[in-house]
């Protein structure tokens, strides 16, 4: 977080320096994404394969005590395979009618920006990242917000944010719509008008973070979040690192989800040796509604969310194992791997039946339900040449269900290509 925080605030500080225009940039990024999931209770898998380009301009500053300036950005998504049956993955629009994606789908979006001194204010469509409203970038294309922020960087190792945001460009379609959750069901009609949050980040001591954060979605809940986490060099070749994510979740307003009152945290404990990591992970959510986050969001701050699985159901207990190897070490430098193990077990017999939102988790005979994930990911960088930073990403998910588990979710292997070439225009 040092580092990151470090460079936002000198490049901030160099576009305000360097003008307008001198401070300008424009990337590129192309993006090939193949997507697969074998349910294997079914008889249709979800399969799709795109191809999404991704530009982002962004402005310096003008001169002066107030500076201004303009982002914007434009992403177009092509199908290339998906639809009759296969589509649904979640890389392409849903179909209507025939059930078939459309060819080709796409947004564009601007942001005018003002700094002053060390507090940035934006307004318009906004990329997020924070752990209670950050933008998906998961799949092809990025989810992004229309809405307002403002970020201070006033005192060294500190950073405070907050904005409000009223709509979202999900990650599979073109239009806007208002934000909703990734495991809630609000009835027909009803929609949260805004949500609102703010924060602060802190990492004033060598290897030491920690953040806090408060949001509301508007009519739904309260989220509150805190984490710390620490890496101590032991010598030049081993680290520790013990980590802690929370939340608190609390319904708000009109309720629209029915009744929330959710604590849930995880425990993290990892030892590097050279370019080997271990990684042993604890994770509860105490409260009869399942952890829930915004719809396709990344806003999901805990060591047990995998690739397939949150491992966030009401009651939910599990742990994993990760171990994970740059292969640098073995003089390819660029190639990483990680492979895990997660299990989890679930009380769906104490959720509310009679629930607004989450009424489809209970299952009287789901008082022990479990599920495992098994999770491997190997990704390789270019390091040097006509194709430095391409980057190519294999995913494979294996998730399996029992004991009432089987009511919420099928027994699923899933499969992950991504290709992505970024480009430096200038």
């Amino acid at each position: 977080m040092t580092a990151m925080m470090a460079a936002s605030t000198q490049a901030a500080e160099t576009s305000t320096s360097e003008g307008f225009v001198e401070g300008s940039s424009l990337k590129l990024t192309a993006r090939n994404y193949y997507m697969n999931r074998n349910r294997l209770q079914r008889t249709d898998d979800n399969i799709e394969w795109g191809q999404g380009f991704i530009g982002i301009f962004e402005s310096g500053y003008t001169q002066g005590t107030v500076g201004f300036g303009i982002d914007a950005n434009a992403m177009l998504g092509l199908k290339l395979d998906g639809g009759g049956g296969t589509d649904g993955s979640s890389i392409l629009p849903v179909g209507s009618g025939n059930g078939k994606a459309p060819g080709s789908f796409s947004s564009a979006g601007g942001t005018l920006k003002m700094r002053a001194f060390d507090t940035e204010l934006k307004a318009g469509d906004l990329f997020l990242n924070n752990p209670v409203i950050a933008g998906g970038m998961s799949r092809m294309l990025p989810q992004t917000f229309r809405g307002v922020s403002l970020t201070n960087h006033s005192f060294d190792g500190w950073m405070i944010e907050g904005g409000q945001a009223s709509f979202t460009k999900p990650y599979n379609e073109s239009g806007r719509q208002r934000i909703g959750t990734s495991y809630g069901k609000l009835a027909s009609g009803d929609e949260s008008q805004h949500l609102n949050w703010a924060g602060v980040a802190w990492s004033g001591l060598p290897g030491l973070t920690s953040s806090l954060y408060a949001s509301e979605l508007k009519n739904i809940w309260n989220q509150y979040y805190y984490d710390l986490d620490y890496t101590y060099a032991v010598n030049e070749l081993v680290s520790l690192n013990p980590g802690l994510h929370y939340y608190h979740t609390q319904d708000t307003g009109d309720s629209l989800l029915g009744k929330i009152d959710n604590n849930t945290y995880s425990l993290h404990f990892t030892v590097g040796v050279g370019n080997h990591s271990v990684t042993a992970a604890y994770q509860r959510v105490n409260g009869n509604t399942p952890f829930d986050y915004i719809s396709q969001g990344d806003s999901i701050y805990l060591d047990n969310s995998q690739q397939y699985s949150d491992f966030n159901g009401p009651n939910e207990r599990s742990w994993k194992l990760k171990y994970a190897y740059d292969f640098a070490g073995l003089g390819f430098p660029g190639l990483t791997s990680a492979v895990s193990y997660s299990r989890g077990e679930l009380d769906l017999s104490k959720v509310d039946p009679q629930s607004r939102g989450y009424a489809a988790w209970y299952n009287q005979n789901g008082e022990h339900a479990k599920h495992w994930e098994r999770d491997l990911d190997l990704k390789y960088v270019v390091q040097a040449g006509a194709a430095k930073d391409l980057a190519v990403r294999l995913q494979w998910a294996t998730n399996r269900g029992g004991n009432g588990y089987g009511t919420l979710d099928q027994d699923t292997d899933e499969y992950r290509v991504i290709v992505d070439y970024p480009m430096d225009v200038f």
